[in-house]
């Protein structure tokens, strides 16, 4: 079993899906012979010249022509670059993607998986750093998926492709070259909807995605530490949310943090956060506590202090269980 970095293990999901179904396509910006900006389509061109696709700099064009390859029976996988420069292809996302299998009655489905990276930790100021994924939550129709492991980034894509729906699968740029794992060549699905318990803990939760997650992992070894075992809920896919794992580990340890990079107000984890107090009020020993990023356009500079990091979601688990 090889030890894959997250772009490798992304590489691998292609490629297999690819040689397993010839309705699989790939196009976007430099995706062909330059292989991505982060080379995660590396070499793909080679093998399947006829199914990999240069594009112009025109995220409404790859978004568009995507929904329709879609339409007419493909599982198109459109990359944009950076996610900071998906909005030119909202609409057609938001308004035509999401809406197409209402919208006919269910007699037409839009089975493609967008790849984007996003949020922050590579240096690439305000207009590479963004993390804005609640904009696609609240919108029906849209799956919403993001790895936070090599084997998951495999596992979860694998899964997404072969979805009959679209799906935005969000890479967490830091992520992409921080470590390697065993991940198994071959046929590997993880099942969307489903949150993983990354580490187990009777005192406080841990709720994360992404890069957050392997954030609360170190912050949970670091509370172990001073006697306080935290359970780190790893969601995985946004969009459905799995509401039971989230619920199950809440009203076991009766304390929650939730942890997102993106900026503080309307940010995803103020839905978790209303979950939590419609559905395990009773359960509560202390309140809600979000460790976030902040309300500004993301820093160069600073990006250290503006990423959450062990420490500070180390002072909300003081915060919630001194209370």
């Amino acid at each position: 079993m090889p030890a894959m970095t997250m772009v490798q293990a992304i590489n691998n999901a292609l490629r297999e899906e690819m040689r397993r179904d010839d309705r699989v396509v790939i196009l976007g910006e430099d995706v062909g012979r330059n292989g991505g900006v982060f080379r995660c389509t590396e070499g793909l061109i080679d093998e399947f010249p006829d199914r990999v696709f240069d594009t112009p700099l025109a995220e409404g064009g790859i978004i568009g022509t995507s929904i329709g390859m879609a339409l007419y029976g493909l599982r198109p996988v459109p990359e944009i670059q950076f996610m900071d420069f998906i909005y030119p292809g909202f609409d057609q996302i938001v308004s035509e993607a999401a809406k197409m299998r209402y919208r006919s009655g269910g007699q037409f489905s839009v089975p493609m998986t967008i790849r984007t990276p996003f949020g922050g930790g590579i240096r690439g100021g305000h207009y590479h750093s963004q993390s804005t994924e609640a904009f696609f939550c609240h919108t029906p129709g849209l799956k919403v998926v993001v790895p936070s492991t090599p084997k998951e980034a495999k596992g979860l894509l694998t899964s997404s492709i072969r979805d009959p729906d679209p799906v935005l699968f969000l890479e967490p740029k830091k992520l992409y070259r921080a470590s390697r794992e065993d991940v198994p060549e071959g046929e590997l699905t993880t099942p969307l909807g489903q949150a993983a318990v990354r580490r187990a803990g009777k005192d406080v939760t841990l709720i994360a995605y992404g890069y957050m997650a392997q954030v609360c992992l170190e912050a949970a070894a670091k509370a172990a530490e001073k006697g306080v075992e935290a359970e780190v809920i790893d969601l995985r896919t946004l969009v459905p949310l799995d509401e039971p794992t989230i619920l199950a580990s809440v009203k076991k340890t009766g304390r929650a943090v939730i942890v997102y990079e993106a900026p503080r107000t309307g940010g995803y984890g103020g839905e978790i956060s209303a979950i939590l107090a419609e559905k395990a009020i009773e359960y509560l020993r202390g309140p809600i506590v979000r460790v976030t990023g902040f309300d500004t356009p993301f820093p160069y500079t600073l990006e250290d202090v503006y990423l959450p990091n062990a420490d500070r979601v180390l002072a909300g688990i003081d915060k919630v269980m001194a209370f």
